[in-house]
Parts: structure tokens; sequence; C-alpha cells
């Protein structure tokens, strides 16, 4: 199948320095791609002294993730799109068993590989782990993490699952598919965007899954810290779009209810921790 390993770059630098030779080493079935969101930097520079190979896409602007991928996409030809993000370290063959799941289920349509902790290596990641689910109230959660503890990785989920949601950190998706869902929300910019994507292709009959097989390591928080309030906004701000787009009627109303009180809760926890700029950044999600 033709495969295109798409990196989405904002003065990244040196983030491509660190993890673009790891892409280029193991992916010799795919085209590689760095989507470059109007960077100051020398990233592009970079690119084209170092990793000739490369080819390079330059959106007009920082569009974030969501319009990001979608503008860059638009000058791409390929059947299946390795979203990557640009902290994340692949591993040899990990293409290969998620290129075979593609060509043997044509009704998977989304796949995230099993994403460890670069920083400690035997551990998940935070950002997708062995993949993700969601509660009745609309909050993601993965296996290989409860709240903010990483599990180690012991075998525990080395299988090949249905899941809810893929990571965008490492996020495989058809390009029809990606095509007839008109690609990510660009009003999401940033964070949570993959799972109203999969939510979409669920909805439409399809299936979204995690290949332990192929293993990459992921650094995390290296574009938008964790502490950073906007970060605080657009995850609440954005379940809460995801539901509102989502979810059956009969269940909106009693299920946006219960949302904005937990959120609540969250918020006088953050005035508590001092917190005060992401107690604000959640005050801003009402105005949706």
């Amino acid at each position: 199948m033709k495969i295109a390993v798409v990196i989405l770059n904002w003065n990244g630098t040196k983030l491509l320095e660190q993890f673009l030779p790891s892409i280029v080493q193991f992916s010799p079935e795919a085209t590689i791609y760095v989507a470059d969101n109007a960077s100051t930097d020398d990233s592009i520079a970079f690119v084209k002294a170092n990793f000739p190979t490369v080819q390079i896409i330059r959106n007009e602007s920082n569009f974030g993730f969501a319009r990001g991928y979608n503008e860059a996409l638009k000058h791409i030809d390929a059947e299946i799109y390795a979203l990557v993000n640009s902290d994340i370290e692949v591993t040899e063959n990990w293409l290969q068993s998620i290129i075979e799941t593609f060509e043997n289920e044509p009704q998977t349509a989304i796949i995230q590989p099993k994403i460890l902790d670069y920083k400690r290596k035997e551990y998940f990641e935070y950002a997708g782990a062995a993949g993700g689910f969601i509660d009745k109230y609309g909050y993601p959660y993965c296996r290989g993490r409860i709240f903010e503890t990483l599990e180690k990785d012991k075998g525990q989920y080395d299988d090949n699952c249905e899941i809810f949601w893929a990571s965008g950190a490492c996020f495989f998706i058809r390009s029809s598919v990606y095509n007839e869902l008109e690609g990510f929300d660009a009003d999401f910019f940033a964070h949570q965007e993959e799972i109203d994507l999969c939510w979409r292709a669920l909805n439409k009959g399809y299936k979204v899954k995690y290949n332990s097989q192929s293993v990459v390591y992921h650094v995390g928080g290296a574009t938008l810290q964790l502490g950073n309030p906007k970060k605080t906004f657009l995850n609440f701000r954005n379940s809460l779009l995801m539901l509102l787009k989502n979810l059956p009627k009969k269940q909106l109303f009693p299920v946006i209810f219960t949302r904005l009180i937990l959120d609540g809760i969250a918020g006088i926890q953050f005035l508590l921790q001092g917190k005060s700029k992401h107690l604000l950044a959640i005050v801003k999600t009402c105005h949706l």
C-alpha cells in the first residue's frame, strides 16, 4: 500500500534533528513529508540540508494540529496517512504490521501503535498508551495509565483490539476515510480532534484498532506543555465540542449538564492549587 508518513512541524528544528533520523531509517515503505506550519526558525533549511529524500509542504500560517494536517494532506497522494508527532521515535519494522492490518481488514480505518515513554522506555506514555476509550460522560482515558500514573509495559496489552480512539501522537488512517469525513475539525485547533475524528468514523461503521506489534516512543508535551493554561482551555472546550457534535440527541442534555458540574469542580480544584489561570481557562469554555 502507498503510505505517507507526515510530520507536522512548527519551529521544531531540535525535535527534527533528534527524531527524524529514526523515521527515515525505519520507514523504507513510506514517503516521508514534513508539513511546516509557517515556522520562523531554520526547520526547513535543516531538513533540506540533512534529509534530501524528505519532502516538504509549507502551510501559509500556523494552523495548529487540525487545520495544519487538513491543509498539508491536500498535497499528498497516498492510501494511508501516518500522522506522526515531531517528538516520536519509531522502531524497526514499525510500519509492517500496520500495513498488513489495513490490507487484511477493509473495515479498519484507523490504527494506533503501542506508544511508550521516550524518557522511561519500559513504561507507557500518557498520550494514547495502549489505546483509547471514553466514559459515559465523555472523558477520554486509555489502557496503560490511570490519571497521571503510567503502567510499566509487561506485555499486558500485547494484543490487537478494537478501541474507541487512537492517539494523534501517532495516528494511521486510510486517506479515503479521512477525505470522506472531511478530515479533522479545524475548530479544535489542537487536542482531542483525533477523538472526534475517530468517533465520526465509528458512527460511519468503521473500526478503530490498536496494534501492539508496532512500537513508538513519545516525549509528550514537547509542543504545548502540560502546565500551559491554553492546553487546559483546549482540552476542556474541545471535549465539550466533541460531545455536542457526536452524542445522540436524547443523551445530550443529561451528559452536558453533568459535565459542566464536573468541569466546575475541576476549576475549583485548580483554584485551591493556586492555578487561577487554569480556572479562567475552564470558565472560558462556557462561551461555546
